[in-house]
């Protein structure tokens, strides 16, 4: 994967470099947001404390 053509000037790739970042960065919240409850619910079942909680 990359660029289809030719970038003529900086603007242009510097606007594919901070898009790519923010696409990147926006991926992996995304994927977070959506496995923390699945996570949360595993560490239930398999009783996984904290070990300085002490209730």
């Amino acid at each position: 994967m990359g660029p289809v053509a030719d970038m003529p000037s900086d603007t242009v790739k510097l606007f594919s470099f901070l898009y790519a970042l923010y696409s990147g960065v926006a991926l992996l919240r995304i994927t977070a947001v959506f496995f923390a409850p699945i996570i949360h619910r595993l560490l239930h079942i398999l009783h996984v404390e904290d070990e300085e909680r002490n209730d």
